[in-house]
């Protein structure tokens, strides 16, 4: 679900139930009502003879007719809304399944080079299928097929430039090179450079993927328990290989099995700061046009460097044939978790 999915969502959702209470009945804070513009400004929160939520802190928000200074209405404390601490731990539960994955490779046997690249081309899969069905899929369905396509390039391009212009420092010296035949096994200290940059690109690739599920979680858990606990489960489910794309190579440029399992468990943690940001921080005068736009700028960074860096590598080690067949096995797997999440939402919040 993209950011902007999410805005429409909560513009279209009615008072009661469909705009996101407890089944008890329990309001919504006001600031979570938002009219179907292009600009996401906030309309007058709802009527009530007597509101639960406590004065903002902010000294420039109205806690009563919910005027605010760039941001959704008055803001509550995080430590007296019961509903966005639930919504926060429920993100936390789906975001920090990473880590599982991430402990399924310090504590398994090492593979060998071969191995690696096969998992290569299983994480480029992942990252693939994340660009194009999920980041990229969304900005053509909002932006329409030529905007979509243009936010998709634009960032194809942006890094391509980056690349080319700001090169990547060599860890090897020249003589260096000149000794390795190709015939030894171990990986020189160009090769580790390689795989620990895929292993971040993944990590910062997969937090930018999971921060829109962080806001369907929260929204969710507004809809009601039994939607958020479900959307939590599904998402943590889907997390898990991701978190093994990103541990794999990081183990294997640095050695450090907790260097592996910490950055693994950081990429989930996009999932709590978007609860954060749609709850708290999310300014009012944000396009979900433009945020989409950025989102499928995204997916074309992503895609570039999934195709720069992780594919030479699979190839390197794994051999073509294999590699591509690991590709496409990540691509399936991926697939298929983004559609048992899909499935997992209310309809409203459809993908």
């Amino acid at each position: 679900m993209g950011p902007a999915q999410v805005l429409f969502y909560m513009s279209n959702s009615r008072a009661g139930d469909a705009a996101g209470t407890w089944s008890s009945g329990r309001e919504v804070a006001p600031h979570l009502f938002i009219s179907r513009n292009r600009h996401c400004q906030r309309r007058t929160p709802l009527a009530s003879s007597s509101s639960s939520l406590p004065p903002s802190p902010a000294p420039s928000v109205n806690s009563e007719t919910g005027e605010g200074n760039g941001f959704f209405g008055s803001r509550v404390s995080l430590s007296m809304d019961p509903q966005v601490l639930i919504a926060l731990g429920l993100s936390l539960v789906g975001g920090f399944s990473t880590s599982i994955g991430g402990l399924f490779v310090v504590l398994s046997h090492a593979p060998d080079l071969k191995m690696l690249g096969i998992l290569q081309g299983f994480a480029a899969g992942l990252m693939l299928s994340i660009s194009f069905f999920d980041l990229a899929h969304n900005a053509l369905n909002t932006l329409g097929f030529l905007k979509g396509n243009v936010w998709f390039f634009v960032g194809a391009l942006f890094f391509a430039s980056i690349v080319n212009f700001i090169p990547e420092p060599s860890f090897v010296s020249r003589n260096e090179e000149k000794e390795d035949d190709g015939s030894n096994k171990d990986m020189t200290r160009k090769h580790q450079h390689q795989i620990l940059f895929s292993g971040i690109i993944t990590a910062v690739g997969i937090s930018l993927h999971n921060f829109p599920e962080g806001m369907a979680v929260f929204l969710g858990s507004m809809k009601g328990l039994r939607v958020g606990v479900n959307l939590a489960l599904a998402i943590a489910l889907h997390n898990i290989p991701e978190g093994v794309a990103v541990a794999l190579p990081v183990y294997f440029a640095t050695r450090s099995k907790w260097q592996a399992f910490k950055l693994a468990t950081l990429s989930g943690f996009a999932e709590p700061l978007g609860v954060v940001f749609v709850a708290y921080l999310f300014p009012s005068n944000l396009s979900p046009e433009i945020l989409e736009g950025l989102l499928g700028s995204v997916g074309g960074v992503m895609a570039f460097l999934t195709l720069h860096e992780m594919l030479p590598l699979a190839f390197e080690y794994a051999g073509h044939k294999q590699a591509v067949q690991a590709v496409f096995v990540g691509m399936a797997l991926m697939s298929a978790s983004l559609y048992f999440l899909e499935i997992s939402l209310p309809e409203e919040m459809s993908m």
